[in-house]
């Protein structure tokens, strides 16, 4: 499955379960897919296929939105929110901090977009518990 595919599957789902979905290619090497979850806060949800994984990405915050003097003891959390987040891991690029989580390139369309909804919940409630660290 390439990003092309996945994006035509969601087009030609009209909603699964309760939800709607919204999806913005974006051109690139490698062409990343934007999804948003429409019943859901609009937080977009980055989708890439690579020759190893499919890669499913949310952006959180910045170093600017952490409060000065906290950074140290929001790593700390991080770190341990990591192994009982399901399906999720923080990472940080550059001056972002993101919450991650990969799928298996045999990985069914289904599979997907469970990874894209409980992605997406995970990054609200990850964001409303670290709330404390930020401005």
């Amino acid at each position: 499955m390439d990003v092309t595919k996945l994006a035509e599957k969601f087009n030609a789902l009209s909603y699964h379960d309760t939800y709607h979905f919204d999806c913005q290619p974006i051109p690139g090497a490698p062409p990343v897919l934007q999804v948003t979850v429409k019943e859901l806060d609009e937080l977009p949800v980055y989708v890439t296929i690579t020759s190893q994984q499919i890669l499913c990405i949310v952006y959180l915050w910045t170093d600017q939105e952490v409060k000065a003097g906290s950074k140290e003891a929001l790593l700390n959390t991080l770190l341990e929110l990591n192994v009982p987040m399901p399906l999720s891991s923080f990472a940080k690029t550059d001056d972002k901090y993101l919450i991650y989580g990969a799928l298996s390139l045999q990985s069914s369309f289904e599979d997907i977009l469970h990874e894209i909804i409980t992605l997406h919940d995970n990054a609200m409630e990850a964001t409303s518990a670290l709330a404390e660290y930020l401005v």
